[in-house]
C-alpha cells in the first residue's frame, strides 16, 4: 500500500499527513503524505518538461503504455478491489466492477490514441486560396489538472489519466482526500511503464492546497468531477485554461404504461441503492404512469425491504455504509426536512451511525432538499404522471441534467422523450446508472458541461492547429 506523494515519477515523503479511515469501522487503514505548494510547484515544472518528452513517443509507443497498463490491472484486480472496500466502504461486488470497469477504460484508450483525428482541407474554393490546401491535426492541449471524487476512486481517476496518455498531456491529479490510496495504488503501476519522467503526478492535498492546480496559468486544463457549487466557483477561479466539469444530478426514470413492472423494478433498485445512492447519475425520481403506479409502488418496497446492509468485505453484502457519518446526517436531516414539509418516509431511512437505511419517499416535491437537490445518498422519491408531456415536464423542472431513463417498447414515446428530455444522456430500458466507459457522459445545466468517455475527454484535452500549404 503506498503511502507517500506520487510526484513527476518519484516517490516523495512529506511532513504533513493524513489519516485514511475504513468508512465500516473507522479504523485506521493508513496514514499518508499530504502535497504543499512547493510539491505542486515542483510537478508542474516536471509536467512542462514532460510535454517535450512525449513529443518523441510514437502513437504505438504509447498504445503500449497503455495495454501495459491494461495488463497489470488484470493481474492485480483483487489487489484494488479490496482496497476500495476498505478506503470508500463500497461493497466488493461493486468494487470489483469497478476495477473491470478501470481495465476497460485504459484498453479503450489504447485504441483511441490511434484515431486521434486530422484533415486536408481544400482552400481554393476562393481565388486567396488557388493552389493550397490545410493540414489540420489535433495536439495536446498542454498539461491536464485532475480533481476527482471519493465515490469511484479507480475509475474516476482513470478517466482522468487514460485520455491524458492518450492524447501526449502531462496530468497532475488530486484525488479525493476520502479516498487517495487507490490512485496511489494506480500511480505505482504506472510508474512501471515508459511513461516521460513528469507525465504523472498523483497528490493527495488539501483543497486550500489544490487551489493552485485551479489557478496557475501554466496548467492548461483543468477536469473536475464533484458537485456543483464546488465546480462552478473554480470555473469562475480558472482563469483561461479550458474547463470540464462533471457536475452530478438527481436522476428521473419514467416508467411508462407498457413497462415491465416487474424488470424495471429489478433494475430501478440497483439505480437507487447501488453503492448507497452515492453515484451521480443515481435514480433519484422514479415517475410512474398512473395506471402502474400501485403495483410498481408494492413491488418496489418489497424489493427494497430485502435489501440488507452488510460488511462491505463480504461477497453476499449488496448495501452498506455511506462515505462518513457527515454524509449519513445529512441525508437523514434532509429526509426530516421533507417530512416536516408534507413528505411521507414509507420505506427506510432511519440511520445508525454511516448506515442510512434505504428509504423511499412519496409525496415529495418542488422546494424539498430530497426533490431539488443531489441527495447523493440512499433516497428514491416516487411520483405518478399521467400524460408524456407531463412528465417529461416534470423530469425537466430540475435545475440538473444528467441522464434519464425511460421504461417502454413504444417507438414514439422514447422518440419523444429523446427529443425534449434536457438531458445528457437518455437510456432505454435500464437505470439511469447504467454507463459503459467508451460511451459520452455528461450533462446540461448545473449537471456541467464537457464530457467524459475516453474518445470525448480526449477531444477536451486536445487543440486543433492549421498549417496552409
Amino acid at each position: 500500500m503506498k503511502s507517500d506523494l506520487f510526484l513527476g515519477g518519484q516517490w516523495i515523503s512529506s511532513t504533513e499527513k493524513m489519516n485514511v479511515l475504513n468508512p465500516f469501522d473507522e479504523t485506521v487503514i493508513a496514514t499518508i503524505s499530504l502535497a504543499g505548494e512547493e510539491h505542486i510547484e515542483r510537478a508542474i515544472a516536471l509536467a512542462g518538461k514532460a510535454k517535450k518528452a512525449y513529443a518523441s513517443l510514437s502513437t504505438g509507443d504509447i498504445s503500449a503504455i497503455l495495454m501495459q497498463i491494461t495488463r497489470e490491472l488484470e493481474a492485480r484486480i483483487e489487489e484494488f478491489a479490496n482496497l476500495i472496500v476498505l478506503e470508500s466502504g463500497k461493497p466488493y461486488r461493486y468494487a470489483r466492477g469497478e476495477v473491470q470497469r478501470g481495465i476497460e477504460t485504459f484498453r479503450v484508450a489504447a485504441e483511441e490514441c490511434k484515431r486521434i483525428p486530422g484533415e486536408i482541407l481544400a482552400l481554393d474554393w476562393t481565388e486567396p486560396g488557388r493552389g493550397k490546401k490545410g493540414r489540420v491535426e489535433y495536439k495536446s492541449a498542454g498539461i491536464i489538472a485532475g480533481i476527482s471524487p471519493f465515490n469511484f476512486p479507480l475509475n474516476l481517476v482513470a478517466h482522468k489519466i487514460a485520455p491524458a496518455i492518450a492524447t501526449g498531456s502531462p496530468i497532475l491529479l488530486k484525488p479525493s482526500s476520502s479516498t487517495p490510496l487507490t490512485a496511489l495504488l494506480l500511480a505505482d503501476v504506472i510508474a512501471r511503464t515508459n511513461l516521460p519522467e513528469g507525465a504523472l503526478s498523483v497528490l493527495p492535498c488539501s483543497r486550500v492546497t489544490g487551489q493552485k492546480l485551479v489557478e496557475d496559468p501554466r496548467i492548461n486544463v483543468l477536469s473536475f468531477t464533484g458537485s456543483p457549487d464546488v465546480g462552478w466557483k473554480m470555473k469562475a477561479q480558472a482563469g483561461k485554461k479550458k474547463v470540464v466539469l462533471e457536475l452530478g444530478g438527481n436522476a428521473a426514470a419514467i416508467v411508462h404504461k407498457d413497462a415491465d413492472i416487474a424488470a424495471t423494478v429489478q433494475k430501478l433498485i440497483v439505480g437507487g441503492y447501488a453503492y448507497s445512492g452515492q453515484v451521480c447519475i443515481h435514480t433519484q425520481r422514479i415517475f410512474i404512469h398512473k395506471d402502474k403506479y400501485a403495483e410498481f409502488r408494492e413491488l418496489y418496497c418489497q424489493e427494497v425491504e430485502k435489501l440488507r446492509a452488510g460488511d462491505p468485505s463480504d461477497k453476499d453484502t449488496r448495501y452498506g455504509v455511506m462515505i462518513d457519518e457527515k454524509n449519513a446526517i445529512r441525508v437523514e436531516d434532509w429526509l426530516k426536512e421533507a417530512e416536516e414539509y408534507g413528505a411521507k418516509i414509507i420505506c427506510g431511512g432511519e440511520r445508525k451511525g454511516a448506515l442510512i437505511l434505504p428509504a423511499v419517499v412519496e409525496n415529495a416535491a418542488k422546494g424539498m432538499k430530497i426533490w431539488d437537490e443531489e441527495v447523493f445518498g440512499p433516497v428514491v422519491c416516487l411520483d405518478y404522471y399521467s400524460t408524456l408531456d407531463e412528465v417529461i415536464d416534470k423530469v425537466n423542472d430540475s435545475r440538473f441534467g444528467l441522464q434519464a431513463s425511460v421504461f417502454s417498447t413504444d417507438h414514439e414515446v422514447l422518440e419523444t422523450c429523446y427529443a425534449r428530455l434536457e438531458v445528457g444522456g437518455m437510456i432505454v430500458n435500464e437505470s439511469t446508472t447504467f454507463r459503459v466507459d467508451q460511451m459520452p457522459y455528461g450533462g446540461v445545466k448545473d449537471s456541467g458541461f464537457g464530457r467524459e468517455g475516453v474518445k470525448y475527454a480526449m477531444m477536451d484535452y486536445l487543440e486543433p492547429k492549421l498549417m496552409v500549404f
